[in-house]
């Protein structure tokens, strides 16, 4: 399954693409690459929070759900950025890919208030 994915502003990093295509990464049960349409080699790995977190639980606030057309939780699929270390795999809790799931819409957003991890290791 590849989705279109379209970024209300460049992902932190990746500027100047705003638009992307989410395609699995093989059978690994929940990681995805976000690659940019105009340059493939541009890509961001991401991952289903629920396959490896499945207690995050992040709440946006009304305008990060208003930009994105969100309305309701049900509209919503996160996914968490994942990056190797020295360690193992490290994920950005505090930072999650938001895709609206009817308009392919999406954003990093910064959540506001909560205490998260901008690296947490997976075990």
């Amino acid at each position: 399954m590849s989705a279109a994915v379209r970024f209300v502003a460049p992902p932190p990093g990746l500027a100047p693409h705003t638009t992307f295509t989410l395609d699995p990464v093989s059978e690994s049960g929940g990681l995805f690459a976000l690659r940019a349409v105009q340059d493939p080699d541009v890509r961001l790995f991401v991952l289903d929070p629920g396959a490896v977190v499945p207690d995050y639980a992040p709440v946006l606030s009304d305008s990060q759900a208003t930009g994105l057309g969100l309305r309701s939780s049900d509209d919503a699929q996160l996914f968490v950025v994942a990056h190797m270390t020295d360690e193992g795999v490290g994920v950005n809790l505090l930072a999650p890919v938001v895709l609206n799931r009817h308009t392919g819409d999406a954003a990093q957003v910064i959540l506001e208030g909560q205490d998260l991890p901008v690296r947490a290791l997976l075990a």
